[in-house]
């Protein structure tokens, strides 16, 4: 089995977002995503619905940045988000309250 794209887990992001898990959460977070599948992506999550378009958001409520490779091992449970943190390998910027909660909002296993 062929690994799994940065685009097609973003694609994934609305279809495994969990809305009674983010009830009055209104939020843009910014994804600058270095490496080889590097890029720019906004997520938005408001009236428990989930968007997500490739670009730069003007004023995010968290902005992450990580290599891609390092992204997708904490998003499939290679890599564990707070150990990256630590590491220096996931920088956030802004509300880090949503971003302890993020990965609640989502099932994407």
């Amino acid at each position: 089995m062929s690994e799994i794209t940065v685009k097609e887990l973003m694609e994934r992001m609305p279809k495994a977002f969990l809305p009674e898990k983010a009830k009055g959460v209104e939020a843009v977070i910014q994804y600058h995503l270095s490496g080889e599948e590097g890029g720019d992506w906004i997520i938005a999550i408001k009236d428990g619905q989930c968007t997500v378009e490739e670009g730069v958001a003007e004023n995010p409520t968290l902005t992450l940045e990580a290599d891609a490779q390092d992204y997708k091992d904490v998003i499939l449970g290679k890599l564990d988000g707070m150990a990256a943190f630590m590491q220096g390998k996931l920088k956030l910027k802004g509300n880090l309250n949503l971003a302890m909660k993020l990965t609640s909002f989502f099932k994407m296993r």
